[in-house]
């Protein structure tokens, strides 16, 4: 059976023939966007009585889609793959590929274009529809098989979050020829890309925030070719509005602010409610360091669009950028959160057998890929919540991280303190909301409890003094409600941590129980405590969809928002007994305060997390190094520990883990990709073709034969723009590579060579 495997494509043998495309036709109505990669299936046969045939199967992108002789072009070629050790003396059948099945999604029309191919013999073309009925194949469904094949090799290439056993990645586009083809596909079917989804973070697909304009703008944008792209925007522009945005990011990628603002300023007087414009000129006035022009943009953006995530982000990160930390985190609360769904996948069949072919000389520079001590790690650091978040959650969570970087822990809980309702304010408006209840059920009014007269034993007649009798009843209502609900924490429970000399800064988080702690109460907590507050008037409520809204008296707050001041006011959140004795005389008002997302507080934990693992990270490092003894960690552990100085914003030290994590011999590109990344940021040129011969190595080892769009490519061609390709090609050629890693090396340089990336001429 050996002999029937491929030589150099990585395939998964089945248990019985054609079950991959059974499942395949079942789910399709479970994709929901792009859809999958393609399926390609064969079968062998050994040509000999007795011998069963084999089926096997793997996915692959990049494949010319356009109609089914290219398709079956595809399968022909597999013909030459297959590993023929046979010789004439031999006893071993030569086994050859019988036929084949190429199926491919189009994700405009949501139906599974199929070709078969029978080796001697035809080609058969069909289409199977969510149902599982045939159907013709047109010339319009050919075109849109075609757009999708090249956006999901574009899109899915180079995602790290997308894996796929047996997934080989070929070159989408190839010649300027196949580039011309792919633009003229994006401005037929332009109108129609909002069928093919979106990022997750976009609520509603429209025809500019959609999985299409995604695809051109990382396609052209890696390589900062912003030609070719606004040109075609240009276009559209004519047939869609909207699409002016856009071209005016173009413009700007090309260096044409003139232009860019032009286009801007001419659509914005035309389609004033349009948020993707505004977004543009938003970061176009970042960039130039006008954060207060930016934050009227913003504001605008959000009352435009306040279904979507992505304007309040906006709004969040340019109260950031200008020191308005307390109306940045109010921001980040009013953002709708949306349920993550993944990319589309097919579904996994055990299979039968797996044939993973290597190339010797790329497994030469490689470590070896099996399971050794250095992929054991504490289970502290593997229990990290923050890598699992995805869609808007993980962009939330970006959005607080870089404010703790900013204000320090202790400082963003002290403004969390200010903006949000704490656990001591809410305990003291229960208790006047139960001492209300208490002299109602009575039948008393605050009248008649001032003149009661009480008879005492001696024969006295006195009046009995209000002040003093509701403040026995707050001192009792309290004391019942801290023996009868010790856990009934509000949402938005936060404690801050112990007082010192510098407020704010990293280094006050302690290693002990100084550090802060936020209890997050569970949803039957929430439930009863909104109903207490609605008895408290504090004006919860619940909407339709189950989400909370406020009450007048909250809405009224609500439209202070764009005003900082008063939208943080906090003359209620007050820790000292005097304050809270004067407050519980007084009433409470939480008017300028507000309840904190349950998804907030959970983002809070999170944080809490992994600051509280980095500072015993930082503090063992500078104990070690106080005692002059190496600091050791596993490369997982030390992978782990770069991730997370990534995420807090601290890349001097999680590029020294990253370069920890390279002394093990562990089988893992991520950090050499990490580092890549980084030393091209720092246009350090010989670390950076260092790195990126690993990242090459271990992709072509992954089956990624693709060249472009690629993460290698884009670092490359950013440095080309400065040293120029020349210069980058002599520096891989002094490095004494072997041939089929100079070669692979060389590939991205040919892409730009032949496409005219800048700096291919020098």
């Amino acid at each position: 059976m050996a002999d029937a495997a491929f030589k150099d494509v990585p395939e998964l043998f089945e248990a019985d023939i054609g079950e991959v495309l059974t499942a395949r036709t079942e789910s399709l109505s479970t994709f929901r966007e792009l859809g999958p990669p393609d399926l390609c299936h064969v079968v062998k046969s050994a040509n000999r009585s007795g011998q069963k045939d084999l089926g096997s199967y793997h996915y692959v992108s990049g494949v010319d889609a356009s109609s089914s002789a290219s398709l079956a072009a595809y399968i022909n070629s597999l013909t030459y793959s297959i590993d023929d050790n046979s010789t004439w003396y031999s006893k071993n059948t030569a086994w050859k590929v019988r036929n084949g099945c190429y199926c491919c999604f189009n994700a405009f029309s949501r139906v599974d274009v199929r070709v078969d191919v029978k080796i001697p013999g035809g080609v058969l073309a069909y289409v199977i529809d969510l149902r599982g009925e045939r159907h013709d194949a047109t010339p319009e469904l050919w075109q849109e098989t075609y757009l999708s094949a090249i956006l999901r090799a574009i899109l899915y290439g180079d995602d790290p979050t997308y894996w796929l056993e047996a997934y080989r990645k070929l070159d989408p586009i190839t010649t300027p020829e196949g580039e011309v083809r792919f633009l003229e596909a994006a401005e037929a079917l332009f109108l129609k890309g909002w069928q093919v989804g979106s990022d997750p973070e976009i609520q509603v697909a429209t025809s500019v925030s959609n999985h299409l304009t995604a695809g051109i703008l990382k396609y052209f944008g890696d390589g900062f070719r912003w030609q070719q792209a606004a040109n075609l925007f240009e276009k559209l522009s004519v047939k869609e509005p909207e699409v002016a945005s856009l071209l005016a990011k173009s413009y700007i990628g090309m260096n044409e602010e003139v232009k860019a603002v032009q286009v801007m300023a001419n659509a914005l007087r035309d389609n004033p409610q349009s948020y993707t414009l505004l977004h543009v000129q938003c970061d176009f006035l970042r960039s130039k360091g006008k954060y207060e022009w930016a934050l009227k943009l913003a504001r605008q953006a959000v009352n435009c669009a306040p279904s979507e995530f992505v304007t309040w982000e906006k709004l969040t990160e340019v109260y950031i950028d200008l020191g308005q930390f307390e109306s940045a985190l109010l921001t980040l609360n009013s953002c709708p959160m949306f349920t993550y769904n993944g990319r589309d996948a097919h579904r996994n069949l055990t299979p039968a057998r797996v044939n993973l072919p290597y190339k010797q000389i790329i497994a030469d520079i490689l470590p070896e890929r099996r399971k050794t001590d250095d992929d054991e790690a504490d289970p502290a650091l593997q229990r990290l919540p923050a890598p699992g978040l995805r869609g808007t959650w993980a962009r939330a969570y970006a959005l607080l991280a870089r404010l703790v970087s900013r204000v320090g822990w202790d400082e963003l809980l002290k403004t969390r303190s200010v903006v949000f309702v704490m656990e001591e304010e809410y305990r003291m408006q229960k208790a006047q909301s139960d001492i209300r209840a208490n002299l109602s059920a009575n039948g008393d009014t605050a009248e008649e409890l001032s003149e009661r007269k009480v008879i005492h034993e001696d024969g006295t007649v006195t009046s009995s003094v209000r002040d003093s009798t509701v403040s026995d009843a707050v001192t009792l209502v309290a004391k019942k409600s801290e023996e009868e609900d010790a856990d009934d924490d509000a949402s938005t429970k936060g404690m801050v941590s112990a007082s010192s000399d510098h407020p704010g800064t990293q280094s006050d988080l302690q290693l002990n129980d100084n550090i802060p702690t936020i209890k997050i109460s569970t949803e039957s907590d929430r439930e009863r405590e909104h109903e207490e507050m609605r008895a408290a008037g504090v004006g919860v409520g619940v909407n339709g969809n189950g989400k909370e809204h406020a009450s007048e008296e909250t809405k009224a707050a609500e439209k202070e928002l764009e005003k900082p001041v008063q939208a943080a006011g906090g003359e209620n959140a007050t820790d000292s007994g005097e304050a809270n004795a004067a407050s519980a005389q007084e009433g409470f008002s939480f008017s300028n305060k507000r309840l904190c997302e349950r998804w907030l507080d959970n983002l809070f934990m999170v944080l809490y997390e992994d600051l509280r693992i980095w500072t015993i990270f930082r503090a063992e490092v500078a104990h070690f190094k106080t005692q002059h003894v190496a600091y050791r960690k596993t490369g997982l552990e030390w992978e782990i520990l770069g991730d997370l100085g990534l995420r807090l914003h601290h890349k001097e030290e999680a590029k020294e883990a990253y370069q920890r994590c390279l002394d093990s011999q562990r089988y893992s590109y991520k950090p050499w990709q990490k580092l890549m990344e980084t030393y091209a940021d720092e246009g350090d040129l010989q670390r950076t073709l260092q790195t990126a011969i690993r990242v090459a190595a271990y992709q072509h080892n992954e089956y990624s034969e693709a060249s472009y769009p690629t993460s290698i490519a884009h670092h490359l061609f950013k440095l080309g723009q400065i040293h120029g390709h020349a210069k980058i090609s002599y520096t891989l050629l002094s490095m004494g590579l072997p041939d089929p890693i100079l070669k692979i090396m060389e590939s991205y340089l040919n892409y730009g060579q032949v496409f005219k990336v800048e700096g291919y001429d020098f």
